[in-house]
């Protein structure tokens, strides 16, 4: 993940990201978004608040434009939707 985050960079504008159970405990992911520059939209096929208390916690929200969670599938589409929105405010 850590790698197609860094190779993103290089062709993408930006990124709809599920980091999956790496969410609640990987700072290295987290500087992975950090570090690329580009705007990346942390999203989650699940309602991450309604399951166990531990999954409330993303270690890399903080350095993400915006959270789409529990929306299965649709969530990879409502991420889209934000990140196009995010890149037209941009130009």
């Amino acid at each position: 993940m850590i790698d197609s985050l860094h190779e993103a960079r290089t062709w993408a504008d930006g990124v709809v990201f599920n980091p999956g159970g790496y969410t609640h405990t990987s700072i290295a992911l987290r500087d992975a978004v950090s570090a690329i520059q580009i705007p990346v939209v942390e999203a989650h096929l699940s309602n991450v608040y309604a399951r166990e208390e531990f999954r409330h916690v993303s270690m890399i929200s903080a350095v993400c434009k915006g959270k789409v969670v529990g929306f299965g599938w649709r969530s990879y589409l409502l991420g889209l939707r934000a990140l196009v929105g995010i890149l037209m405010d941009n130009e």
